[in-house]
């Protein structure tokens, strides 16, 4: 992913206001992000636990969905798996939920899906995070390829936001 600076972030949030956007909370550590490792940006707001922010690459440019999250691991004890990579975590999945954009979002439409509490699924398919024993299961497949199926998994869940 290619370094975004706070305005190219706030101007790319498609189910959003412009003003909510103006005043959402964007990490101040942009400079010393791993972008070359970053399939997505994604953070949580620190003033607002259940508010979470994603902006991803599509169709060569800047594409941002606010997110509502059901909570930071809910506590739970079982092991839960996130829909983008596949990381198993005990307690590290929350249920995300986008409001769609547009009109149907207006209405009150959403869209949901499992995600690592902490948005770091870049950082766990590359192996630069652990989240534990048995969080990666073992494929055959290439670390290529994990990338591909989690951008295509990122793809699919923001298409649905923005249909």
């Amino acid at each position: 992913m290619q370094a975004l600076t706070d305005k190219e972030i706030r101007a790319a949030f498609v189910n959003c206001t412009k003003g909510a956007a103006k005043r959402m909370f964007v990490p101040h550590d942009l400079d010393g992000r791993p972008w070359a490792d970053l399939d997505y940006l994604g953070w949580r707001d620190p003033q607002a636990p259940d508010r979470a922010y994603l902006v991803a690459e599509l169709g060569g440019r800047p594409t941002g969905v606010a997110l509502r999250s059901s909570g930071a691991g809910s506590g739970q004890a079982r092991r839960s798996m996130c829909s983008m990579c596949l990381t198993t975590h005990s307690g590290g999945v929350s249920l995300m939920v986008a409001p769609k954009a547009g009109r149907a979002g207006q209405q009150g439409n959403s869209v949901g899906a499992y995600i690592c509490a902490d948005l770091a699924c870049s950082l766990y398919v590359r192996g630069r995070r652990d989240a534990g024993a048995g969080a990666r299961l073992h494929e055959t497949i290439t670390l290529e390829e994990k990338i591909r199926r989690t951008v295509a998994n990122l793809e699919a869940f923001v298409g649905k936001v923005v249909a």
